[in-house]
């Protein structure tokens, strides 16, 4: 199989939530061995007992996510902003403190964060939710160059239109409305296949992967470039 992951202990964060259960199922099909630790991380501030119970972890895949909300910019609250950072942003430098220094140690891992194309382009009453997702991003691109010389590849995902069960499930997919717009939005014209996103992060997991270097990779059936 391409991309093996035979060896490798993989930690993914939220497994149940938005690309976690494809992520899971794929990386297993790969070799990888996976934790799938199902918490959610909003409002932890030390994430150390979580990585010490997972062990010794050679990539992390930070896949967060949260039901995401549509306020107009106006009307958005502090509790709604400060939910949504708490959610999206603050675990990203609690997961990286915790993990890092074992990647250090052994001169090698790697950090996949399953971001959103919405900092990539303007959507309406998403204000909160794309501010987050791009400091997502911005973070990442500052940790990949800053890790790099200790071989560590830290790399973004940034998608929408991607199949996952947080925001397109069934409902949503059988709304005509909705149907109409992907039509309309997304020159693939169709939702990017769960198993294909997957993939791509299997991709950047193996070691085919290890030239990449803080950098964010759209996923979106072409969403970001229309």
């Amino acid at each position: 199989m391409s991309h093996s992951l035979q060896g490798k202990r993989i930690l993914v964060t939220q497994a149940a939530d938005f690309m976690g259960p494809a992520i899971c199922t794929t990386l297993t099909q790969h070799g990888a061995e996976v934790i799938a630790n199902t918490d959610s991380l909003s409002g932890l501030a030390d994430l150390s007992t979580l990585i010490q119970a997972a062990g010794e972890i050679d990539i992390l895949i930070a896949n967060l996510a949260i039901a995401a909300p549509s306020t107009p910019a106006t009307e958005v609250t502090e509790a709604e902003w400060q939910q949504v950072f708490a959610a999206l942003v603050e675990p990203l430098p609690r997961l990286v403190k915790a993990v890092v220094p074992q990647m250090i140690a052994r001169g090698r891992g790697k950090i996949i964060v399953m971001g959103s194309a919405s900092a990539l382009r303007g959507m309406r009453r998403a204000s909160t939710y794309s501010a987050a997702r791009g400091a997502q991003l911005a973070y990442v691109q500052a940790l990949g160059v800053e890790l790099a010389p200790h071989h560590i590849q830290v790399n973004a995902i940034a998608q929408n239109f991607v199949n996952n069960p947080t925001y397109f499930p069934s409902e949503v997919q059988a709304n005509p409305r909705f149907q109409e717009r992907l039509k309309r939005e997304v020159p693939l014209g169709r939702l990017v296949a769960a198993q294909e996103d997957a993939e791509f992060v299997a991709y950047l997991c193996s070691e085919a992967a290890n030239c990449f270097v803080g950098q964010v990779f759209p996923l979106c059936g072409g969403w970001v470039t229309r």
